[in-house]
């Protein structure tokens, strides 16, 4: 439970490559999730070209984190996965398992992470499509950003009981 209480969206990095083998680490914690049906409908592609990382920091207003981060992880739903409409209904809470079991995962790791959302915008998802040549059966769904933090960082108890209800509302 250390991870979970200690995540936290993280958006300056230091200049250090984060390693592959910690890279592993974060598909793995991605590929662990839990999915409708037992689809597993990511894939990934990992990105640690700076030239690459720039042009997804040009994404949206939101990418900035991207531009002094030495990786980013894009999280894709292949949909030849998802085999029917009732699968398909799930796959956002798919592949939000996947990314958050990445951004814990990178708090194992030492590493810092945050997650730039794309899907369901359109904009962004084929801002990506075309950026990496991803197939149309293909939805970019995410962007983590990894790395090694900037600074040391806190993260925030947000336990509050007023928001726990037992048996009724």
């Amino acid at each position: 439970m250390n991870a979970l209480f200690n995540r936290k969206s993280i958006r300056q990095y230091r200049d250090l490559e984060v390693e592959d083998k910690k890279i592993e680490k974060l598909l793995k914690a991605g590929m662990q999730a839990p999915s409708a049906h037992n689809t597993q409908p990511w894939e990934f592609i990992v990105v640690q070209d700076p030239v690459a990382i720039e042009k997804i920091a040009l994404m949206s207003k939101y990418a900035k984190p991207a531009h002094n981060s030495p990786c980013c992880i894009i999280t894709l739903c292949n949909m030849n996965n998802v085999k029917d409409k009732k699968t398909e209904d799930w796959i956002q809470q798919d592949m939000s398992a996947c990314t958050e079991n990445i951004l814990i995962q990178a708090v194992e790791e030492d590493l810092g992470a945050v997650w730039l959302g794309t899907y369901p915008d359109e904009e962004r998802s084929n801002y990506l499509r075309e950026l990496f040549n991803v197939p149309e059966h293909i939805i970019p769904f995410s962007v983590i950003v990894v790395g090694y933090p900037k600074e040391k960082y806190e993260a925030e108890d947000r336990f509050d009981e007023t928001k726990i209800h037992y048996e009724v509302y």
